[in-house]
C-alpha cells in the first residue's frame, strides 16, 4: 500500500502531494527531502531545520527508479518533465507489490495527460484542484481503485458549472451520477440491444522447442478467455470451466483428457466441439497458474464453487488470463518439420523440407507458415513442393537474414508434405561454407492457428446469461483456438 503519492518537477521540487495513510515514518520531510534523496550527495539543514539548497544537486535521468532512505521506499516514474514518487514505508513491505505500484503510476499520469491535454510542471500546477480530485477518486486508504478513464469523466469535469434557480428548486436533478453511487463502475445503465449475444473465445498461445529427434524441450501455454458482450440491461453471467482441475491456492492442476471425450457440450446449443491432443499423456498433469481475473468476477464464487459469475462490461473484454508451464511429457508437438541441409560441390545448396502435423484428422490448421533461415547469398532459386505456395523473404527486423517462406493455407491433421529447394551459391569460398553451417543449426519457426481445439483440454461446460428485470432470450457462442506463440521453435 502506498502511504503518499508526490508530484514533482525535474529538479525535485514538488508540485503536489497527497497523503492516503498515517505512516510514523513518512512525515513533510521525508517530502522536502526528495531532492537530496534524487540528485544529491548529501544532505543538509538550516538552523531552522529546514532543508537548504545543495550544489551537489544536478539534476538528470532517473537512473535508479527505486531508491531506499531511512526505512522508506521512493519509487520514482518519469513522465515528460515531471516525476511521479510513491512513498511506501519499510513497516509495509510484506503487503505491498512493487510492480503494481508503478503501474498505478503510470496509469494515473496517463489520466493526468487525458485531462490536462499534455502532463508537464506547467499544466500541473495550474490544474492542482483538478488533479487532487483525481487522486482522491483513483486511490483510496493507499489501495488503487478507479482507473479507467471513461468513468473519470462522468463525475469529475473541467467546466465551471453554475446552478440555476430552476435547478435549485428540482433536488432530483442534484443527483450524483450513478457511476459513483453504484456497485458496477464499468457498465453503464440503459443499453439495449435487439439481439442480446454474449461470444466466449478460449485462445491459447504454444510456445515450444523441439529438438531434431521430434522431443519437446520446454513448453508454455498462454492463455486467455475473451468476451464481446451485446447485452441488455445488467445481466449475471455465469461460466463454468471443466471440473478435472485440483485448485491448490492459486494453481490449478489440469488433468488430460482422454482421447475419447465423453464430456457432454449439451448445455450450450451452439458450442463448437473442442478436442483436446496428447491423449496417450493422460497420466501427466498441467500446471494453469498465474490467474489473471477482470475487476467484473466476484472473486468469492470462483473460490466457494468454482464458477466465474460477473457482470460484463459493454464490448469486448479480457475475463481471465492464464499460463500453464508444462513438462516436457505432457505434450507432443502439434506439427513437426525436418530440415536437412545438402551443400553440392560447394555452388549448389539443397534444402530438403519435411512438414509433419501431429494431431488428429478431423482438426485443421489454417495459415501454416514454415521460417527456414538461409544464407542472403544465393542466386537463382528453384522449388519443388506438392502442397502451399514458397518464396524468399528478407527479415523485417534485419535485412540481412533471409528465410524460406512455406505458406500452407490449411493443413489437416495426420498429413505429410514435403519441399525441395535449390539455391545457386555464388561464391564458393571457405567463408562462405561457413555461413552455410551457421544458417543450417538455427532454428527452424513455425506459425499456425487450429480452431476448434486447445491444447491445455480446458473446457467451458455452460455460459448462462441471467437478466432479471428484463429477462430476455441470449444466444451465447463459444469458440476455442489454439495458435502458435512467438517461439515455436524446431532445433537441428
Amino acid at each position: 500500500m502506498s502511504s503518499n503519492i508526490t508530484f514533482c518537477d525535474l529538479k525535485g521540487k514538488c508540485i503536489l502531494s497527497r497523503k492516503y495513510r498515517t505512516d510514523p515514518l513518512i512525515t513533510k520531510e521525508s517530502i522536502d527531502i526528495i531532492p537530496f534523496i534524487l540528485f544529491g550527495n548529501k544532505i543538509t539543514k538550516s538552523f531552522d531545520n529546514s532543508f537548504v539548497s545543495d550544489e551537489d544537486i544536478v539534476p538528470g535521468t532517473i537512473t535508479n527508479p527505486i531508491i531506499t532512505h531511512e526505512g522508506i521506499h521512493y519509487l520514482v516514474l518519469q513522465y515528460n518533465d515531471v516525476l511521479a514518487i510513491s512513498l511506501l514505508s519499510s513497516l509495509n513491505d510484506e503487503k505491498v507489490d512493487i510492480f503494481e505500484q508503478f503501474q498505478f503510476l503510470r496509469e494515473v499520469c496517463d489520466v493526468f495527460d487525458t485531462y490536462l491535454h499534455v502532463l508537464n510542471a506547467k499544466h500541473l500546477r495550474e490544474n492542482f484542484i483538478i488533479a487532487y480530485e483525481l487522486l482522491d477518486e483513483m486511490c483510496d486508504f493507499g489501495l488503487a481503485q478507479l482507473s479507467d478513464i471513461k468513468m473519470l469523466k462522468n463525475y469529475i469535469t473541467q467546466t465551471n458549472r453554475k446552478f440555476l434557480k430552476s435547478v435549485e428548486k428540482r433536488k432530483d436533478n442534484l443527483r450524483p451520477p450513478e457511476q459513483l453511487t453504484g456497485t458496477v463502475n464499468w457498465r453503464n445503465t440503459g443499453i439495449k440491444y435487439r439481439k442480446n449475444e454474449a461470444f466466449l473465445d478460449v485462445l491459447e498461445k504454444v510456445n515450444m522447442s523441439i529438438d531434431s529427434k521430434g522431443q519437446v524441450q520446454t513448453s508454455e501455454i498462454l492463455g486467455q478467455i475473451n468476451i464481446r458482450s451485446r447485452l441488455s440491461g445488467m445481466p449475471d453471467v455465469k461460466v463454468g470451466l471443466d471440473d478435472k482441475g485440483l485448485i491448490t491456492g492459486n494453481k490449478i492442476f489440469i488433468k488430460r483428457q482422454i482421447e475419447n471425450n465423453e464430456e457432454s457440450h449439451d448445455s450450450i446449443d451452439s458450442m463448437d466441439y473442442n478436442e483436446t491432443s496428447n491423449s496417450s499423456e493422460n497420466e501427466s498433469g498441467m500446471i494453469l497458474e498465474d490467474l489473471k481475473f477482470h475487476q467484473c468476477v466476484k472473486l468469492s464464487n470462483y473460490e466457494n464453487n468454482k464458477t466465474i459469475t460477473f457482470i460484463p462490461p459493454d464490448g469486448d473484454f479480457t475475463l481471465l488470463q492464464y499460463r500453464l508451464n508444462c513438462s516436457s511429457k505432457s505434450l507432443k508437438p502439434l506439427i513437426l518439420c525436418e530440415t536437412q541441409y545438402h551443400l553440392h560441390d560447394g555452388s549448389r545448396l539443397q534444402i530438403i523440407v519435411r512438414l509433419k502435423s501431429n494431431y488428429k484428422k478431423q482438426s485443421i490448421a489454417n495459415n501454416v507458415i514454415i521460417h527456414v533461415p538461409i544464407t542472403n547469398e544465393y542466386d537463382t532459386p528453384s522449388f519443388k513442393h506438392n502442397h502451399g505456395k514458397v518464396k524468399i523473404l528478407a527479415d523485417e527486423a534485419d535485412s540481412s537474414k533471409n528465410y524460406l517462406v512455406w505458406k500452407l493455407k490449411n493443413l489437416s491433421g495426420g498429413k505429410d508434405y514435403g519441399l525441395v529447394a535449390e539455391l545457386q551459391l555464388p561464391s564458393t569460398n571457405a567463408l562462405q561454407k561457413k555461413k552455410n553451417e551457421y544458417y543450417s543449426k538455427l532454428p527452424t519457426r513455425v506459425e499456425f492457428q487450429i480452431p476448434y481445439y486447445t491444447t491445455s483440454g480446458i473446457q467451458v461446460k455452460y455460459l448462462k446469461v441471467n437478466e432479471p428485470q428484463l429477462g430476455y432470450k441470449t444466444y451465447p457462442w463459444v469458440r476455442y483456438i489454439t495458435e502458435s506463440g512467438d517461439n515455436y521453435v524446431i532445433k537441428k
